[in-house]
């Protein structure tokens, strides 16, 4: 087993050399200003790989290569994106790195209530709060036809959680949840983010659940020609 540690590049306010400190051998990173769906070029890869190695670390991992929204929702144009995912697992192939991670989830890659969260240790870590998300969902976001993902109960549970919130408070699990971490990715704001959510208004779980399955079978099989684990 190789302990790892993400690394989200250059502008990443956890430098390489603390990554060191912390006794990891292998780095999990991405080229995260490449984040519309365009491939990657192998130039651009290798010189990442020169930089994590010039500090005596290994890119073990890619996290991850971003799936376009396009994609998830089958429309028209999943044609192209797909082709340059394929074209990014060719070149990080041939950059000698075969484990790539994906994530296949609307909108973003993954998403938490919390970004530091002091635990009893006096440690901090990321925290995900269901019904902070859900306050947030269906009262802050508004997104449509929301409560028609919740029960009564957790809905409940929800508009109690606001009453108790600050403002400060609501703005900043709102913050966390759709701008995007540190020196990485795209963000947004309120508006943007439920421009990019109406997208999926016309597809349900089993129409992404189909995507899925769709990117699977177009991308697997060139994994496995190329020698990488997805």
């Amino acid at each position: 087993m190789e302990q790892c540690w993400r690394w989200y590049g250059p502008d990443d306010p956890v430098t390489l050399d603390h990554v060191k400190q912390a006794g990891a051998t292998g780095v999990v990173s991405a080229l995260h200003n490449i984040y519309d769906g365009r491939a990657w070029p192998l130039t651009d890869i290798l010189e990442r790989k020169r930089v994590i190695e010039a500090e005596g670390l290994t890119w073990s991992v890619v996290e991850s290569i971003p799936v376009h929204n396009s994609i998830k929702i089958g429309s028209a144009e999943r044609l192209r994106y797909v082709g340059w995912y394929k074209d990014t697992i060719r070149a990080l192939a041939k950059a000698g790195i075969a484990t790539i991670c994906y994530n296949f989830m609307p909108v973003v890659d993954w998403t938490r209530t919390d970004l530091a969260y002091r635990l009893p240790t006096t440690g901090y870590a990321l925290r995900f709060d269901a019904i902070d998300f859900a306050a947030c969902d269906l009262f802050v976001l508004k997104r449509r036809n929301a409560e028609f993902g919740y029960s009564a109960a957790r809905i409940a549970e929800a508009e109690t959680r606001l009453k108790e919130l600050s403002e400060e408070q609501i703005d900043r699990i709102e913050r966390n949840l759709i701008a995007g971490l540190p020196a990485t990715e795209r963000s947004y704001n309120r508006d943007s983010f439920r421009e990019a959510l109406a997208e999926y208004d016309s597809i349900g779980p089993k129409e992404l659940r189909d995507n899925l399955a769709w990117f699977l079978r177009e991308i697997i099989p060139v994994a496995e020609h190329e020698g990488v684990r997805m």
